[in-house]
């Protein structure tokens, strides 16, 4: 099995705590060969926990190396248009973490640019990729028999998690002038989405759209298909705490995103028809190989009946970066491509502009 040499742009929380792994775990796949990071420290310890990488002076130098066959897009949200670009004119293998963009200019400006592309380019919906949900497909009811759907997140920050499980580090190194430069660049994009004079819980909102909710809003379309509208949007709690309703004709599907300090994780998505109800249930993503489960209950002479697949151990990054690995071999498309990663950016421009109606 050829093993494709991955250089890693970001190496933060989700690098740390399962992308390095991961890659780790699958050395027949992938090699660790290179690293970038805005922290020296940072980059040093990754460089001293896997040797194979070099650590590169610049996020371009990486991208450009020969060395490098695929390139994983780790970094910031704002920087995610410009690495992507480098990476197309570097002509490499590319996985980017979701949201691929901010905002709808930017995707437009990279599917263009990539019209023809040659190598493959994977947006990271892990949630998509797990084993609950890919058994939930053939579980699921004929999309003219569905009744209701109903999707629930709630989150808390990925330290109460990792601080309990993981020795994450964090450094101290970064110069705030970039740190500052990056808030700002960020800023602007989100404001492209929300408005300039947009007031601060709004773009907090737009901010968890794009962060948390971006998962569920992409599960919800590769299950069921385009939403016709979004039917309302309403934000509190500063705008960490999104209620959506989406209009599917026949059926509603409704979406909660709650965010607090408790330290708790609750992610769902339940479908149903008049005889059935499908459910798949997730844990938190900051420790590795925690199971989904798929829940299917159907109608019976006896009443409800229910079958669980799971606790289901594969883990949905792992199972992530085998298919990224056969889309590289075999030349084939991803479901999570860029093109797929519009709709979800389009979506939550949507959304925006139906809580501008709210508040």
């Amino acid at each position: 099995m050829p093993v494709i040499r991955v250089g890693l742009l970001g190496l933060g929380e989700v690098a740390q705590s399962i992308h390095l792994p991961v890659l780790s775990d699958q050395r027949d796949r992938w090699e660790i060969s290179g690293v970038y990071d805005v922290s020296p420290s940072l980059m040093a310890l990754c460089r001293s926990r896997y040797p194979t990488a070099v650590a590169f002076v610049s996020a371009e130098a990486l991208i450009t190396s020969p060395n490098i066959d695929a390139v994983f897009v780790l970094s910031s949200d704002d920087t995610h248009s410009r690495f992507v670009r480098a990476a197309v004119e570097a002509e490499k293998h590319i996985l980017l973490e979701k949201p691929a963009c901010l905002t709808l200019r930017e995707i437009d400006e990279l599917l263009a640019l990539t019209k023809d592309y040659a190598k493959t380019i994977f947006v990271g919906y892990m949630r998509r990729y797990a084993p609950a949900y890919l058994a939930a497909q053939a579980e699921l009811p004929p999309l003219r028999d569905i009744t209701h759907v109903r999707i629930f997140d709630l989150i808390s920050e990925g330290r109460h998690f990792l601080q309990k499980s993981q020795a994450i580090f964090y450094p101290t190194d970064v110069d705030p002038a970039l740190l500052s430069r990056g808030a700002r660049e960020r800023e602007e994009l989100i404001r492209e989405v929300v408005g300039a004079d947009a007031p601060a819980d709004l773009v907090r909102a737009y901010r968890g759209l794009t962060a948390l909710s971006s998962h569920h809003i992409s599960a919800m379309r590769g299950l069921l298909g385009e939403p016709q509208r979004v039917v309302s949007a309403h934000r509190t709690n500063g705008g960490a705490n999104t209620s959506i309703v989406f209009d599917y004709g026949h059926f509603a599907a409704n979406y909660d995103a709650v965010v607090d300090e408790i330290g708790l994780f609750d992610a769902m998505i339940e479908v149903r028809s008049n005889t059935k109800r499908v459910r798949i249930i997730y844990d938190t993503p900051y420790i590795r190989s925690l199971p989904t489960r798929l829940e299917v209950t159907e109608r019976s002479d006896g009443g409800p009946a229910t079958r669980v697949a799971g606790p289901l151990y594969v883990d949905a990054f792992s199972n992530e970066l085998t298919i990224f690995h056969g889309h590289i071999l075999n030349g084939t498309k991803p479901l999570t491509d860029l093109l797929d990663s519009r709709r979800d950016l389009a979506l939550m421009a949507d959304i925006i502009e139906a809580m501008k109606k709210v508040n």
